[in-house]
């Protein structure tokens, strides 16, 4: 029997519909003013981000594999993306890069301790915001001049 992969075949444009999820979830989760939720409200725009890098990855050709080898690493999401014609403001870039470097997604799902060392939620929305602006926006450009 063989083993089918979560996400394995899900396009392009359902990916999308999914970041934008997340992000919707982590902006209402935001609405708040509780400091208690920083940590969800993280984490859901974590994996908006990453669901959003994973669109762009898919339309660009990278099949499933390739994607779930770059295991959460959002240094590595972006750089291949912004190989492939993404452009992010460099306050941006830095932010993903520092994401990566300090492993804040794992950090955020499994050691709750280390938590105190993350970057600024606020800034996470601002890099989450600029890449559902802008992903979308790429991918609209790239099926339209594919006849798509």
């Amino acid at each position: 029997m063989d083993l089918v992969y979560s996400g394995e075949t899900a396009s392009v444009r359902e990916i999308l519909n999914l970041a934008a999820q997340y992000k919707d979830a982590a902006v209402k989760l935001g609405e708040s003013s509780s400091k208690s939720n920083h940590i969800p409200r993280r984490l859901l725009a974590l994996h908006a981000i990453e669901l959003y890098l994973n669109a762009l990855l898919r339309a660009q050709g990278a099949d499933h594999e390739t994607i779930r080898d770059i295991r959460h690493d959002l240094g590595e999401s972006t750089r291949i993306a912004v190989a492939a014609g993404l452009v992010l403001r460099k306050r941006t870039l830095a932010h993903l890069a520092a994401l990566s470097a300090s492993n804040e997604y794992h950090v955020i799902r499994y050691a709750p301790e280390l938590t105190i060392k993350l970057s600024q939620v606020n800034r996470v929305m601002a890099t989450l915001d600029e890449l559902a602006q802008k992903v979308p926006r790429m991918l609209r450009i790239t099926s339209h001049s594919q006849n798509v």
